[in-house]
């Protein structure tokens, strides 16, 4: 197999087939720092969409009319959309480039966020939220593709990279949107609006990429610029050879569903969290932007956390030490969450936001558990489809429950019920295998 090249500065020249001179390095080194300010940014859109949601839930419910149950269909939008379409998104990227569909990701964000305030009615509300959706589900998947295939000597420090993105702007919408939409005068749908304009800014650096597949459509070694393969590319026959190979059983993997039942729990816990908590503070008797503010330091955790653990489990042969860790945090947050959510509140967001890192961990793994870029391109659309389809029941449970108890002693229950299979299918997805190894058995 032909080793796999990043395309960075400390690349090999290549030489212009006009000058038989190599290029100046700014002319190398700018497609890489764009791709990573375009990650950057991409993933800082990943979450406003449903956080900002989550600050003005109440609002936003009674100017809509919706009752509990309705409320938790809502929340439970988000995996919904994340398991329909994104495991469209490696079809999409062999067809158009990862690149194209990243951007045109970015710009279904944007346009979700801009209408859906002013669509009027439920119906329209949720169809543009999935809108929305579609563009965040498309480039979840591509994330860990993208970073799998441009820098796979740096995987967790990309990975954390990006996560820590993530959290940034989960965290920022959480604690600005209240506050903003007072500012603005105090109408919900302009606080959900604002965010449609930090998405178009990610849209402006994955347009140079929209026409360049080469580099991430396919695991072949091959590095382009100009038209010209980089050196230590593969001969056109071996990657040819390797194209027309079948494609991954990936069902035949343990470890791949484990780690989709362990991305699935774990996507349940945060979009209960980003849903519902907000909810939770304000009906034990703590302020609207106080309760922002809580969720935003639940978010915020991420911000270290998500660069910090993504280089530890990329360090460790087994990851299962971190998933305890994360999951006994959860359940103590939880407990606390049960007995005492008004006087403990700061204390109880801080813990749910360490266990809630989770999340990274994963993304961490899917680029650990496969060999191959293309292995990792089916575990990452197996492993978050499935899992986003297993999400989709807790944020409506919640709510069901929550409406037809009167209280939150019994979501807090189901949530804390839920980490327990969370830990352990963590650990067996922590183990040291790949997917091709087990699937070839």
């Amino acid at each position: 197999m032909a080793r796999e090249e990043t395309w960075t500065t400390t690349s090999p020249p290549i030489r212009s087939s006009a000058t038989g001179e190599a290029p100046e390095p700014a002319t190398r080194a700018w497609p890489t720092r764009l791709l990573v300010l375009g990650i950057v940014l991409a993933a800082v859109n990943l979450r406003p969409a449903i956080t900002s949601l989550g600050a003005l839930l109440e609002e936003v419910r009674d100017g809509l009319g919706m009752s509990g149950s309705v409320a938790g269909l809502l929340t439970s939008v988000p995996p919904l959309c994340f398991a329909v379409f994104g495991v469209m998104a490696p079809r999409l990227a062999r067809r158009f480039g990862p690149g194209a569909v990243v951007c045109a990701g970015m710009a279904a964000i944007t346009a979700g966020l801009l209408i859906r305030p002013y669509v009027g009615g439920t119906a329209g509300f949720l169809a543009a939220s999935a809108l929305a959706l579609m563009g965040i589900a498309v480039s979840n998947v591509l994330m860990p593709v993208i970073v799998k295939r441009w820098f796979p000597d740096r995987v967790g420090s990309m990975t954390g990279l990006y996560s820590m993105a993530l959290a940034l702007g989960t965290a920022t919408a959480a604690a600005a949107t209240v506050p903003v939409t007072d500012l603005l005068g105090g109408s919900w749908q302009t606080g959900l609006t604002v965010w449609a304009g930090l998405a178009a800014v990610a849209v402006l650096p994955w347009i140079p990429f929209v026409r360049r597949r080469d580099g991430v459509r396919q695991d072949d070694g091959v590095r382009q610029q100009g038209g010209v393969p980089q050196q230590g590319a593969a001969p056109a026959g071996q990657a040819s050879a390797r194209e027309a190979q079948p494609a991954l059983r990936i069902t035949r993997s343990r470890t791949a569903w484990a780690l989709a039942v362990f991305f699935g729990l774990q996507a349940t816990a945060a979009y209960i969290t980003m849903g519902w908590m907000p909810q939770i503070f304000r009906d034990a008797g703590v302020p609207a932007s106080t309760a922002g503010l809580l969720l935003a330091v639940t978010m915020v955790m991420g911000v270290p956390l998500a660069f910090v653990i993504p280089r530890v489990a990329g360090r460790l042969p087994h990851q299962g030490p971190i998933v305890l860790a994360l999951g006994v945090c959860g359940l103590v947050g939880y407990a606390g969450l049960y007995l005492a959510p008004a006087a403990g509140a700061w204390a109880w967001a801080l813990l749910l936001g360490i266990s809630n890192c989770s999340f990274p961990l994963a993304l961490t793994m899917v680029g650990m558990r496969a060999r191959s870029g293309a292995g990792v391109a089916q575990l990452s659309a197996f492993a978050q489809s499935t899992g986003y389809l297993i999400s989709i029941p807790g944020p409506l449970l919640v709510g069901v429950l929550y409406q037809h108890s009167g209280g939150w002693g019994l979501p807090i229950a189901l949530m804390a019920g839920l980490m327990i299979p969370q830990m352990v299918v963590g650990v067996l997805a922590g183990r040291d295998r790949t997917v091709e190894e087990e699937a070839a058995r």
